[in-house]
Protein backbone atom coordinates (compact mmCIF):
# COMPACT_ATOMS: atom_id res chain seq x y z
CA UNK A 1 0.00 0.00 0.00
CA UNK A 2 1.22 3.50 -1.24
CA UNK A 3 2.60 5.75 1.86
CA UNK A 4 0.29 9.15 2.49
CA UNK A 5 1.26 12.30 1.99
CA UNK A 6 0.56 14.66 5.01
CA UNK A 7 -1.32 18.32 5.73
CA UNK A 8 0.56 20.12 7.95
CA UNK A 9 -2.18 22.16 10.14
CA UNK A 10 0.42 23.26 13.15
CA UNK A 11 3.68 22.97 13.78
CA UNK A 12 3.04 19.90 15.55
CA UNK A 13 0.58 18.27 13.99
CA UNK A 14 -0.02 16.57 10.57
CA UNK A 15 -2.94 14.76 8.87
CA UNK A 16 -2.38 11.87 6.56
CA UNK A 17 -4.08 11.70 3.44
CA UNK A 18 -4.21 9.86 0.32
CA UNK A 19 -5.35 11.56 -3.12
CA UNK A 20 -5.73 10.18 -6.28
CA UNK A 21 -6.95 12.76 -9.41
CA UNK A 22 -9.81 12.52 -11.23
CA UNK A 23 -12.67 14.57 -13.00
CA UNK A 24 -14.84 16.60 -10.98
CA UNK A 25 -17.13 16.67 -8.59
CA UNK A 26 -14.37 14.77 -6.26
CA UNK A 27 -15.69 12.49 -3.68
CA UNK A 28 -14.50 12.57 -0.07
CA UNK A 29 -14.70 9.96 2.49
CA UNK A 30 -15.05 10.86 6.09
CA UNK A 31 -14.39 7.77 8.52
CA UNK A 32 -16.22 6.59 11.47
CA UNK A 33 -14.78 7.53 15.25
CA UNK A 34 -11.80 4.99 16.00
CA UNK A 35 -11.57 4.39 12.21
CA UNK A 36 -8.84 5.03 9.86
CA UNK A 37 -8.72 5.78 5.89
CA UNK A 38 -7.50 2.31 5.40
CA UNK A 39 -11.05 0.56 6.18
CA UNK A 40 -12.97 -1.43 3.77
CA UNK A 41 -15.28 1.51 2.87
CA UNK A 42 -12.66 3.68 2.39
CA UNK A 43 -10.57 1.53 0.13
CA UNK A 44 -13.38 0.30 -1.48
CA UNK A 45 -14.47 3.51 -2.76
CA UNK A 46 -11.13 5.27 -3.36
CA UNK A 47 -11.22 2.38 -5.94
CA UNK A 48 -14.41 2.91 -7.37
CA UNK A 49 -13.41 5.80 -8.28
CA UNK A 50 -9.95 5.17 -9.68
CA UNK A 51 -11.91 3.20 -12.03
CA UNK A 52 -14.15 6.10 -12.83
CA UNK A 53 -11.44 8.07 -13.34
CA UNK A 54 -12.93 10.23 -10.30
CA UNK A 55 -10.63 12.37 -8.38
CA UNK A 56 -11.27 10.89 -4.55
CA UNK A 57 -9.50 12.45 -1.34
CA UNK A 58 -9.21 9.71 2.05
CA UNK A 59 -7.97 10.87 5.57
CA UNK A 60 -7.64 10.50 9.00
CA UNK A 61 -8.55 12.73 11.45
CA UNK A 62 -5.79 13.87 14.00
CA UNK A 63 -4.90 10.50 16.95
CA UNK A 64 -6.64 8.32 14.29
CA UNK A 65 -4.46 5.96 12.11
CA UNK A 66 -1.27 7.70 10.78
CA UNK A 67 -2.71 11.25 11.56
CA UNK A 68 -0.50 12.43 14.63
CA UNK A 69 -2.21 13.40 18.07
CA UNK A 70 -3.78 11.50 21.06
CA UNK A 71 -7.23 10.24 20.40
CA UNK A 72 -8.09 11.33 23.53
CA UNK A 73 -7.28 14.61 22.63
CA UNK A 74 -9.81 14.73 19.82
CA UNK A 75 -13.01 16.68 19.85
CA UNK A 76 -15.93 16.92 17.40
CA UNK A 77 -15.36 19.85 16.50
CA UNK A 78 -11.81 19.27 15.99
CA UNK A 79 -12.19 16.78 13.73
CA UNK A 80 -14.71 18.48 12.26
CA UNK A 81 -11.75 21.63 11.53
CA UNK A 82 -9.56 18.74 10.06
CA UNK A 83 -12.07 17.20 7.43
CA UNK A 84 -12.65 21.61 6.40
CA UNK A 85 -8.27 21.38 6.45
CA UNK A 86 -8.66 18.51 4.09
CA UNK A 87 -11.54 20.42 1.66
CA UNK A 88 -9.53 23.71 1.62
CA UNK A 89 -5.89 22.54 1.08
CA UNK A 90 -6.20 18.87 -0.38
CA UNK A 91 -9.13 18.65 -2.50
CA UNK A 92 -9.41 19.45 -5.95
CA UNK A 93 -11.02 22.64 -6.48
CA UNK A 94 -14.53 22.52 -7.56
CA UNK A 95 -17.65 20.40 -5.94
CA UNK A 96 -17.59 17.97 -3.94
CA UNK A 97 -19.29 14.71 -2.89
CA UNK A 98 -18.86 14.08 0.61
CA UNK A 99 -19.26 10.42 1.91
CA UNK A 100 -19.65 9.97 6.02
CA UNK A 101 -19.42 6.82 8.02
CA UNK A 102 -20.85 6.82 10.98
CA UNK A 103 -19.09 9.77 13.28
CA UNK A 104 -17.84 10.40 9.68
CA UNK A 105 -21.69 11.19 8.88
CA UNK A 106 -21.84 13.91 11.34
CA UNK A 107 -18.39 15.40 10.00
CA UNK A 108 -20.01 15.37 6.69
CA UNK A 109 -22.86 17.45 7.52
CA UNK A 110 -21.14 19.87 9.35
CA UNK A 111 -18.24 20.38 6.56
CA UNK A 112 -21.65 21.30 4.38
CA UNK A 113 -23.04 23.35 6.45
CA UNK A 114 -19.45 25.50 6.72
CA UNK A 115 -18.59 24.81 2.72
CA UNK A 116 -22.47 24.66 1.13
CA UNK A 117 -20.34 26.29 -2.18
CA UNK A 118 -17.95 23.28 -2.46
CA UNK A 119 -20.82 20.33 -1.32
CA UNK A 120 -22.90 18.99 -4.01
CA UNK A 121 -24.29 15.83 -2.30
CA UNK A 122 -24.16 14.00 0.71
CA UNK A 123 -23.64 10.08 1.44
CA UNK A 124 -24.40 8.92 4.82
CA UNK A 125 -23.48 5.24 5.74
CA UNK A 126 -24.83 4.59 8.89
CA UNK A 127 -24.40 8.37 9.97
CA UNK A 128 -24.55 8.98 13.60
CA UNK A 129 -25.05 13.11 13.94
CA UNK A 130 -25.16 13.95 17.98
CA UNK A 131 -24.06 10.27 18.92
CA UNK A 132 -22.12 11.71 21.84
CA UNK A 133 -25.75 12.97 23.45
CA UNK A 134 -28.01 10.54 22.00
CA UNK A 135 -26.02 7.06 22.20
CA UNK A 136 -23.07 6.85 24.49
CA UNK A 137 -24.01 9.08 27.70
CA UNK A 138 -28.10 7.13 27.83
CA UNK A 139 -26.09 3.66 27.09
CA UNK A 140 -23.36 4.74 29.96
CA UNK A 141 -23.74 2.80 32.98
CA UNK A 142 -23.64 4.23 36.40
CA UNK A 143 -19.44 3.04 36.58
CA UNK A 144 -18.75 4.67 33.55
CA UNK A 145 -20.58 8.06 34.85
CA UNK A 146 -18.55 7.89 38.29
CA UNK A 147 -15.16 7.08 35.63
CA UNK A 148 -16.44 10.62 33.60
CA UNK A 149 -16.89 12.73 37.11
CA UNK A 150 -13.63 11.51 38.46
CA UNK A 151 -11.41 11.06 35.95
CA UNK A 152 -12.53 13.03 33.24
CA UNK A 153 -13.41 9.66 30.91
CA UNK A 154 -14.41 6.22 30.80
CA UNK A 155 -13.44 3.21 28.87
CA UNK A 156 -16.29 2.00 26.27
CA UNK A 157 -15.88 -1.12 25.37
CA UNK A 158 -15.83 -2.29 21.95
CA UNK A 159 -16.89 -5.07 19.48
CA UNK A 160 -14.29 -4.25 16.78
CA UNK A 161 -11.42 -3.65 18.93
CA UNK A 162 -9.29 -2.62 22.50
CA UNK A 163 -11.91 -0.10 24.87
CA UNK A 164 -10.93 3.33 23.94
CA UNK A 165 -11.56 6.20 26.04
CA UNK A 166 -14.83 8.85 25.82
CA UNK A 167 -13.72 12.08 27.52
CA UNK A 168 -15.43 14.84 29.13
CA UNK A 169 -14.31 17.06 26.90
CA UNK A 170 -15.85 15.29 23.94
CA UNK A 171 -19.33 15.44 25.52
CA UNK A 172 -18.85 18.70 26.12
CA UNK A 173 -17.59 19.40 22.96
CA UNK A 174 -20.47 16.93 20.91
CA UNK A 175 -23.15 19.80 22.63
CA UNK A 176 -21.50 22.70 20.82
CA UNK A 177 -22.40 20.84 17.49
CA UNK A 178 -25.58 18.87 17.93
CA UNK A 179 -27.47 18.60 14.42
CA UNK A 180 -30.94 16.92 15.15
CA UNK A 181 -32.25 19.51 17.35
CA UNK A 182 -33.79 22.03 14.98
CA UNK A 183 -33.47 22.34 11.32
CA UNK A 184 -30.88 21.92 9.21
CA UNK A 185 -29.64 24.41 6.82
CA UNK A 186 -28.48 21.74 3.80
CA UNK A 187 -30.16 21.85 0.32
CA UNK A 188 -27.71 19.49 -1.53
CA UNK A 189 -29.01 15.80 -2.71
CA UNK A 190 -28.44 13.39 0.27
CA UNK A 191 -28.67 9.52 0.41
CA UNK A 192 -28.82 7.63 3.48
CA UNK A 193 -27.77 3.99 4.02
CA UNK A 194 -28.38 2.62 7.15
CA UNK A 195 -28.66 -1.12 8.31
CA UNK A 196 -31.96 -2.45 10.44
CA UNK A 197 -29.42 -4.56 12.51
CA UNK A 198 -27.25 -1.89 13.47
CA UNK A 199 -26.29 -2.62 17.05
CA UNK A 200 -24.45 0.49 17.59
CA UNK A 201 -26.38 3.70 15.75
CA UNK A 202 -30.33 2.73 15.39
CA UNK A 203 -31.55 2.56 11.75
CA UNK A 204 -34.34 4.89 12.85
CA UNK A 205 -31.31 7.94 13.25
CA UNK A 206 -31.71 8.43 9.21
CA UNK A 207 -35.65 9.13 9.41
CA UNK A 208 -34.50 11.58 12.15
CA UNK A 209 -31.92 13.22 9.99
CA UNK A 210 -34.28 12.99 6.91
CA UNK A 211 -36.89 15.34 8.71
CA UNK A 212 -34.56 17.54 9.92
CA UNK A 213 -32.78 18.95 6.69
CA UNK A 214 -33.76 21.14 4.39
CA UNK A 215 -33.47 19.41 1.27
CA UNK A 216 -36.27 18.22 -0.16
CA UNK A 217 -34.08 15.00 -2.50
CA UNK A 218 -33.34 12.81 0.11
CA UNK A 219 -33.10 9.33 0.25
CA UNK A 220 -32.98 6.83 2.53
CA UNK A 221 -32.03 2.73 1.60
CA UNK A 222 -32.88 0.67 4.71
CA UNK A 223 -30.91 -2.71 4.34
CA UNK A 224 -32.97 -5.24 6.77
CA UNK A 225 -29.61 -7.66 7.26
CA UNK A 226 -27.03 -4.57 7.41
CA UNK A 227 -25.29 -4.39 10.26
CA UNK A 228 -23.63 -1.29 11.30
CA UNK A 229 -20.08 -1.43 9.37
CA UNK A 230 -22.22 -2.39 5.54
CA UNK A 231 -18.58 -3.84 4.34
CA UNK A 232 -19.86 -6.61 2.67
CA UNK A 233 -19.66 -7.06 -1.16
CA UNK A 234 -23.15 -6.49 -1.44
CA UNK A 235 -22.95 -3.65 0.96
CA UNK A 236 -20.45 -2.02 -0.75
CA UNK A 237 -22.05 -2.49 -4.27
CA UNK A 238 -25.17 -0.64 -2.66
CA UNK A 239 -22.56 2.27 -1.45
CA UNK A 240 -21.03 3.11 -4.84
CA UNK A 241 -24.39 2.90 -6.18
CA UNK A 242 -25.46 5.02 -4.59
CA UNK A 243 -22.65 7.27 -4.92
CA UNK A 244 -22.95 6.35 -8.58
CA UNK A 245 -25.92 8.33 -8.11
CA UNK A 246 -25.07 11.36 -6.48
CA UNK A 247 -23.06 12.27 -9.31
CA UNK A 248 -24.80 11.90 -11.50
Amino acid sequence: MPEPSFLEIAPDRRLAYHRIEGRSPAVLFCGGYTSDMTGTKALALEAWCRAQGRACVRFDYSGHGQSDGRFEDGTIGAWADDALAIVDRVAPPGPLVVAGSSMGGWIMLLTALARPERVRALLGIAAAPDFTEDLLLPEATDAQIRDLERQGFWLQPSAYGAPYPVTATLIEDGREHLLLRAPIAIGCPVHLLHGQRDPDVPWRTALRLAERLRSEEVTIELVKAGDHRLSTEADLARITAALARLLA
